[in-house]
């Protein structure tokens, strides 16, 4: 099964690190990443850009409305994303738990099944 780790923490937190700091983090990160990496388990890994960065999109009385920044004010914002291939959903808890451990951060991390879409072409 894929399970997706996403990744919630204060941007206010994340973004006042110095560089040393987030060296050190991602660092650390990384350690966790590559045992389930080297075993071919690990996907994509993303690391978002701050919120200010991003553009929502929302329909609003059938209307798209486009709004600059995240579609909701929240205390922790999404940060980034983690997508493994587990046996179960206990395996990809402890990911995230050496994820957490390793993350000064605080935060939370939240799993999810991913359902894979394969679109289909329909011919001409």
């Amino acid at each position: 099964m894929l399970y997706a780790i996403l990744c919630y923490a204060s941007e206010d937190v994340v973004c006042s690190w110095s560089k040393e700091q987030d060296d050190k983090v991602m660092a650390d990160l990384l350690g966790v990443q590559e045992k389930y990496a080297n075993a071919g388990r690990l996907g994509p890994v993303a690391r978002l850009l701050p919120t200010t960065a991003a553009t929502t999109l929302r329909k609003v009385k059938g209307e798209s409305l486009v709004i600059d920044g995240p579609f909701a004010e929240t205390k922790e914002q999404f940060l980034g994303f983690y997508t493994l291939d587990c046996a179960d959903l206990d395996e990809a808890v402890e990911f995230a738990r050496e994820l957490s451990e390793v993350n000064p951060s605080g935060g939370s991390y939240e799993i999810r099944p991913v359902s894979v879409f394969h679109p289909t072409r329909v011919p001409a």
